[in-house]
């Protein structure tokens, strides 16, 4: 194997040195080690990632959706170094423009579109600004259980684990708080409900859980006080690790009726799905639902730095009732990030992703409609917006293949395709209840040129994935 190098300052190490060094001194625990080959990319610009042999790698997954305006954006780059040069930090205690302005502007968006008025609250993370909604719901409601949809992914520190519905993200570390009652979600491909018809859904999944709130031996409600036992339901309008499946119009509408019936606050977890990525600033805008928290963050800074948020309605969070210091974080709202997020929100009202979105996604499942066609181990293909998803199966087209999902995966990582004229890699993101699923999250500045190129390389990779 010829000796790859790069030169880093005065020094320069090889992959394979960089490798050793790494498996004797990096924690696993704070990455993932699926992938059998391991990369190390020097270079990002666009939707691609370039290793150290300088191999183009299309990726589909652009940092699980953190970086959806590209890499290397440079309008929101530049953002990020105007605020270096002037005020790159400043503790949270204190006020700066960019703060102040992004809360703005988020908090007029949402009342603009849904009617209703809010205060957006910043940390710097994902499944942090989860708990910092958690908080705002056990506040509000002095409730601990809540709901959530097996299948939901939430985040992975202990209170958010409780209401991710895998367990093995709790296994090892026990239960920081009532672990959520789970709830199937609308997954049609493969419904549960006996009702299950082509293209048709009638909201049969949804019944058991009304039914729940029908008699206090059921266990959520006591009926001489309509008073129910859980806060809130935690939800994603489309699963994102769960496999980017998406509900049937009606069913978060339907669903909310229930919640508002019996107090029960409805949280939309737009972490990944936030930001355009289903051709909406939000995906719950797709389903004529008001929540009444949103908890947001990756793109909000298009993956430049660290930074999240919730928006709550005014009664949730006003100083009144949610006042200094009921959450912390020393780098909440720091400026840098507010700064990248500033930049994200002015690209977001001059740009027209309401319309380019769905169009591209359109177009990349047409293509996808296509290949399916002409491979019976893809059993089901969809999604919203750019939000899309593959779904592989044996060849009865239904029963779940994980084993030629991984050999695809990793046949993308080796950076030998040839599909487009020269040598390319593909950058796969996996997910699904039984790992099946490749969870597509691409650029919004995809071309239709690209789209034509990455559909080329899947299918060169499944190819050799059939013959392996």
């Amino acid at each position: 194997m010829a000796e790859r190098t790069i030169e880093q300052g005065n020094t320069q190490m090889t992959d394979e040195q960089l490798l050793s060094l790494e498996a004797k001194y990096c924690s696993w625990g704070d990455t993932v080690h699926y992938a059998k080959h391991l990369n190390i990319f020097r270079r990002s610009e666009g939707m691609y990632l370039y290793d150290t042999q300088g191999v183009e790698y299309v990726d589909l997954q652009m940092w699980y959706s953190a970086a959806n305006f590209g890499y290397k954006n440079e309008r929101i780059a530049d953002a990020l170094k105007r605020q270096i040069d002037t005020l790159p930090q400043l503790t949270c205690q204190y006020l700066h423009e960019e703060k102040i302005r992004l809360a703005a502007k988020i908090a007029q968006d949402i009342e603009k579109k849904f009617g209703v008025k809010g205060r957006v609250h910043f940390n710097v993370g994902g499944a942090q600004a989860i708990e910092d909604a958690i908080k705002v719901v056990r506040n509000h409601t002095g409730k601990i259980p809540m709901f959530a949809f097996m299948g939901g992914y939430h985040g992975r520190t202990l209170a958010a684990s409780a209401i991710t519905s895998s367990y093995r993200y709790r296994e090892h570390f026990g239960h920081f708080s009532d672990r959520a009652h789970f709830v199937p979600y609308p997954y049609r491909f493969r419904c549960t409900a006996a009702a299950k018809k082509e293209d048709c859904c009638d909201l049969s999944c949804l019944k058991p859980f009304q039914k729940l709130f029908e008699s206090e031996y059921y266990s959520v409600l006591s009926p001489k006080n309509n008073n129910c036992e859980y806060g809130a339901f935690f939800v994603e309008p489309l699963q994102a690790t769960g496999g980017y499946i998406d509900p049937p119009q009606n069913y978060f509408k339907e669903l909310k009726k229930t919640l508002d019936k019996h107090h029960v606050l409805f949280v939309a977890d737009e972490v990944q799905m936030g930001f355009y990525r289903t051709g909406k600033l939000w995906s719950i805008e797709h389903f004529e639902v008001v929540p009444d928290i949103i908890v947001f963050g990756k793109s909000l800074t298009n993956g430049l730095n660290p930074l999240s948020g919730i928006w709550a309605k005014e009664e949730l969070i006003s100083p009144e009732v949610f006042g200094p210091g009921m959450t912390h974080s020393t780098f909440s709202s720091n400026p840098l990030g507010t700064a990248c997020g500033l930049a994200v929100m002015e690209l977001i009202e001059e740009s027209n992703f309401d319309v380019t979105v769905p169009q591209k996604g359109a177009y990349f499942l047409k293509k996808l409609k296509a290949l399916q066609k002409k491979y019976p181990y893809i059993g089901e293909v969809g999604g919203l917006g750019l939000a899309l998803r593959i779904e592989m199966c044996q060849k009865d087209g239904f029963t779940p293949n994980r084993a030629l999902t991984d050999t695809i995966m990793n046949i993308g990582l080796k950076g030998e395709l040839k599909a487009g004229g020269k040598k390319r890699g593909l950058v796969l993101d996996v997910g699904g209840y039984y790992k099946n699923v490749f969870t597509l999250a691409p650029s919004l500045y995809i071309t239709e040129e690209e789209i034509d190129l990455s559909v080329m390389l899947f299918e060169e990779a499944l190819q050799k994935a059939l013959v392996v």
